[in-house]
Order: C-alpha cells, then sequence, then structure tokens
C-alpha cells in the first residue's frame, strides 16, 4: 500500500513528530539543500532563514565537512569511548582552542540536552550541592533534568517538581519583569532579583545556575552590559557553578566563537551542540575548567554514552571548526548582522507596525510580532499559536523563505556563511510576507 501513497503521507503514517499534535503536522519534505538554500521534492528552492534548528551553521552540504565524514568513514566508523581515537582528540583539542581561559577538557555527548544534563550532574557531584537555578524564558533540552531547567511552557506537561530547578527572571527590557525604562536599569534590578533568589534559596543549597549567554528559542534576548558579568561575580561569591548554556549561540551565530565573548566572562562549564559541526552527524558536549575537571581525577564520573566522541561526528566538528577558522565565519557572521541583517530589519521595523521590536547580533536575531505597539500586545498567546502567525508562516513559504517561528515571533537565523545577497534576498522576501498580515495590526 506504501508505493499509492505520497511521500508526506508515509512520512505522517510512520514517523513520530517532536514537539508535535501528529494529527496536525504537515511538514515540508526537503529533498537536497545546498548553501543556505533547502529543495524541496517538487524542486522549489527556499532560502533557509532558520538555519533548520539553528545549526546548519556553515550552510548546507559544505564539501570539505562531507568528504571529512567520508574520509572517516573510510578509515574508521565508530569506537568505543573506552578507547581512543584521533578525532575524538583533534576535535576537543580545537574547541579548547577557542574557548574561556581555564578551559581544561571535553566531555562529548550526542546533542546539547545531553550536554545540560551531564554539566548539571558534574556541578552537583562537584559541589555536593542538590539544586540548579534557571532563567525563565530559556530552553535548555527535553531530557529530565534539561525539560524541567526549561523556563517555558513546554517543561509544564513533565514538571513534577522534584528536579531540584529554581527558576528566576532575566533581563528583558521590552517586556520587563523590573519595570525598567533603561537598559541599566534592567540590568540593575535583574541582579538584585537574582541575588535575592539565591538568598532565600540558600547558597549552600545551590549547585550551578544555568544560562544561555544570548537566549535563543525563547527571544534572542542580548543582555544588558555588565548583567553577565554580575551573573559571574554572583556566583564566585556564592560558590555556585556558572554553566553557559551555547548550544544554540556558540561557533559563529552571534558573531563570536562563543557568545559570552562578547561580555567578557569565563565560565565554569560550557555546553554546546549544534553549530560545532553545523548538525551533519549528531554531536554535543561540555566543556570543563580546570578545578572540576580535576574534581574526578580520581573520582570516578558516574556518567558516559555509548556514542561519546563518535568517530563520524568529531571529523565533522573538526572539519567544520576549521572552515570556520580559515574563513572567519564568526567575523563574516559579524559583518552580516551589522551591515546587513541589523540594519535591514530595523527598516522593516519602520515599515510593519507589526514588528514591535528588533533584537539580536551576528546571524541571530529575533522580530517580536505584536498587535499594537503601544500596548505590546502580542500576536499570538503565550505557548501557542494565533491565525496571523499561521498566515505569515504561509506566506514565508509562498516566498520561499523558512524562517524560525516561534508564538508571535519570527527569527531570522540563516546560515553564519550566508551571502550578501541571499541575506538581502531573505529580508525581501520577509518584508513581501509582513505585507500579508497587516490587517492584523490594530494599534
Amino acid at each position: 500500500m506504501s508505493e499509492f501513497l505520497s511521500s508526506v503521507e508515509r512520512e505522517k503514517r510512520s514517523v513520530f513528530h517532536s514537539w508535535s499534535a501528529q494529527a496536525s503536522i504537515n511538514p515540508l519534505m526537503v529533498a537536497s539543500a545546498h548553501d543556505s538554500t533547502v529543495v524541496d521534492e517538487d524542486g522549489k528552492e527556499y532560502l533557509d532563514f532558520s538555519s533548520q534548528l539553528v545549526n546548519t551553521n556553515i550552510g548546507h552540504q559544505r564539501a570539505e565537512v562531507v568528504d571529512a565524514i567520508v574520509e572517516q568513514a573510510r578509515t574508521l566508523t565508530t569506537i568505543a569511548p573506552q578507547h581512543g581515537n584521533r578525532a575524538r582528540y583533534e576535535a576537543a583539542e580545537k574547541i579548547l582552542a577557542h574557548s574561556f581561559d581555564g578551559a581544561d577538557k571535553v566531555f562529548f555527548t550526542n546533542g546539547g540536552t545531553e550536554a545540560v544534563e551531564h554539566a548539571v550532574r558534574m556541578a552537583r557531584l562537584a559541589t555536593g550541592k542538590p539544586k540548579v537555578l534557571a532563567a525563565y524564558r530559556s530552553y535548555h533540552g527535553a531530557t529530565a533534568t534539561s525539560i524541567n531547567l526549561t523556563g517555558d511552557h513546554r517543561r509544564w506537561a513533565v514538571d513534577t517538581a522534584s528536579a531540584g530547578v529554581v527558576h528566576f527572571f532575566g533581563p528583558f527590557l521590552y517586556r520587563s519583569h523590573f519595570h525598567a525604562t533603561t537598559e541599566a536599569d534592567e540590568c540593575e534590578r535583574a541582579l538584585a532579583h537574582l541575588e535575592q533568589v539565591i538568598t532565600f534559596e540558600g547558597p549552600s543549597t545551590i549547585a550551578a545556575l544555568i544560562l544561555e549567554s544570548i537566549p535563543g528559542t525563547a527571544g534572542i534576548m542580548v543582555p544588558p552590559p555588565g548583567y553577565l558579568a554580575g551573573v559571574r561575580a554572583l556566583c564566585t561569591k556564592y560558590n555556585i557553578v556558572y554553566i553557559a548554556d551555547e548550544v544554540m549561540a556558540g561557533f559563529g551565530r552571534a558573531g563570536s566563537w562563543f557568545a559570552y565573548d562578547q561580555f567578557d566572562v569565563a565560565p565554569d562549564l560550557v555546553t554546546f551542540a549544534k553549530g560545532v559541526n553545523s548538525g551533519y552527524v549528531p554531536l554535543g558536549g561540555v566543556i570543563i575548567n580546570e578545578a572540576i575537571s580535576h574534581v574526578f581525577s580520581d573520582r570516578v564520573y558516574p556518567g558516559g554514552l555509548t556514542y561519546s566522541g563518535h568517530p563520524l561526528a568529531c571529523a565533522a566538528a573538526v572539519a567544520t571548526i576549521t572552515y570556520m577558522e580559515e574563513h572567519d565565519v564568526p567575523g563574516h557572521a559579524k559583518r552580516i548582522g551589522e551591515e546587513i541583517l541589523g540594519p535591514g530589519l530595523l527598516a522593516l521595523h519602520e515599515k510593519h507596525p507589526v514588528i514591535g521590536e528588533v533584537r539580536g547580533r551576528g546571524v541571530f536575531f529575533a522580530l517580536d510580532l505584536v498587535s499594537n505597539r503601544e500596548t505590546k500586545e502580542p500576536l499570538a498567546p503565550y505557548g501557542g499559536t494565533s491565525p496571523a502567525m499561521v498566515e505569515l508562516g504561509a506566506a514565508c513559504r509562498r516566498e520561499g523563505l523558512l524562517p524560525f517561528m516561534n508564538y508571535h515571533r519570527l527569527h531570522v537565523v540563516p546560515p553564519c556563511t550566508v551571502s550578501d545577497d541571499d541575506a538581502r534576498e531573505g529580508l525581501t522576501r520577509l518584508d513581501r510576507a509582513l505585507s500579508a498580515i497587516e490587517g492584523h495590526y490594530q494599534g
């Protein structure tokens, strides 16, 4: 019977999709991709302004990475993690070379959510304390601990309130929890709030604080000057392990190797995935500082994975990071943001009242869409969608544009290697798509 069904029908019939009500999904059936372009099974091309799930940082089908995977497969396709392997240590060396001062070792996982699980486990074991602080408006993964750390509605259905997680509000001036009107006030009040949470929860009970250096899925809210430095100071003051979640913002996305580089802070642990090898083979990990690494010098670390440091994934990482080094991909992303995406999106803000705010850096931008600029009423409810957002998504698809959409936001996150022409063309298509929902603005 399957030969009489369409590709999308066969997909829906046999594949259980993540974060979806299965009966209502309508996936785009992708046949191929190259650079910043995705091609569907009908041959229609789309500019990939989503980088899939914000992970194809050097674009699709980069020959240098594909060739490295093929060559590694010819040599050694897999090896158990208790053995050594050249691809693994070369990947670790390259990651450490771009990490914070004091970075000592890399523990490899299969992705970002596992990286978060192990970073928290390391912090708890190293400190002997149970609690972890995490921000509202955050995403850290979907496994047992990481989903409880996540600060949006997706954790509600599985949150048992037993994971030792305490949430706090981070800075977000556009929708300030602290009634601030300036970035300086937002920073000061957010840090005061965080210290109050630490004080009332008890510093002696808090193992770690995990924070996306620039929150991604939650809205790309660039922290105000001084905030991350203040977080670092509080963690030092109260003997709390500072975990920087760089799964989405890292490896060039924000216009630097890691987003924390832009704020002059050194975390204790860093979680990464996605852009480390542009998503060509699943890979994530934890960058560990000397102090925590040394805790396990003579003490067994109770954790591991069959595919930790998988040769194909690590070979892809080596090739990806080498490509990023040779072509200054972080610098390119920074320039694209400063010269094309940033100014272009601000111009769209002037033209389309439905855009309440433009936020971001590098190739990491979000449009906060509203039905009224004065009240900042979101164009879709928290945790849901709306006719306006459905129409916008359909308009983007008609225009041959794939953005990343979440609730009332549209994220502009093309590959870090996007060309000047493709960046400009994407903005032109987005302009036309936004015109399709002008009737939903009521301000």
